[in-house]
């Protein structure tokens, strides 16, 4: 069975001492009141560490927003997985549309991070996700086919244990746009269909894919009860501790 991950992307928010705050109050309301859920935080840089230290003897997670795919060098103002790791990260998300977007990265580069990762013994949150142009042009599977595809490039079907996929599409992050839960089903039975070509039914059967893109309080419970979402990767609305809890204990 998948493991039900809830991850929170802080994005370019929330500076050390706000992130070890909110870190202590969600060790707190989870010691107080535990989920089944894995629950992961993925603070800035800045504040891995500092963010470490307050979940420590917790069941919370670290990840970090994003890494380079070499371990050391002249690659200014990047971070590699070994820094990473000894920082207490045990996710990376790999391959966010804002990556993709905004700074170019492509399906080649993200493969390259993905086993990077894997060879830190990482656990990499794998972003994929159609725009709405694509969408609007009838091309979100075949996207997602090639992102898919490309980015898992000769990684082992014995790795895709320690791997993650997140379905969000770029028109619903940020946005206040959600995709419908019938919308966001189709995508992840589509996802893990392609995984079950690629690597066998058994193994895409266990693999977590969670959806990101705009999920709230409100939305959470009807996107879990969809049979293929196995979590969520949530954004603006893991800003804010109460808000997160909600999502966090979604019925």
């Amino acid at each position: 069975m998948p493991e039900t991950i809830i991850a929170a992307n802080w994005k370019m928010n929330k500076a050390t001492a706000e992130a070890m705050e909110f870190a202590r109050g969600l060790k707190k309301a989870l010691l107080q009141k535990p989920v089944a859920a894995t629950i992961i935080v993925a603070p800035s840089f800045t504040s891995l560490a500092a963010v470490a230290a307050e979940l420590n003897n917790s069941p919370v997670r670290l990840s970090a927003q994003n890494m380079h795919a070499v371990e050391k060098g002249a690659f200014t103002g990047e971070i590699s997985g070994a820094m990473l790791k000894d920082a207490g990260c045990r996710y990376c998300i790999i391959g966010h549309s804002e990556r993709r977007t905004l700074f170019g990265e492509k399906d080649s580069f993200i493969n390259a991070k993905i086993a990077a990762a894997l060879s830190y013994d990482l656990r990499p949150i794998f972003c994929i996700g159609e725009t709405l142009a694509e969408r609007e042009a009838n091309a979100t599977f075949s996207v997602i086919s090639r992102q898919l595809k490309e980015g898992l490039n000769n990684i082992p079907a014995g790795d895709m244990k320690h791997i993650v996929v997140a379905y969000e599409p770029v028109w619903a992050i940020g946005t206040g746009k959600t995709a419908t839960p019938e919308q966001a089903q189709e995508a992840h039975i589509f996802i893990r269909n392609l995984l079950g070509e690629i690597y066998g039914k058994s193994i895409a059967d266990a693999v977590s894919i969670i959806y990101g893109g705009s999920v709230t309080a409100n939305n959470i419970g009807v996107l879990m009860a969809q049979k293929d979402i196995n979590g969520a990767l949530v954004g603006s609305a893991s800003l804010d501790l109460s808000s997160f809890l909600n999502i966090i204990n979604f019925k």
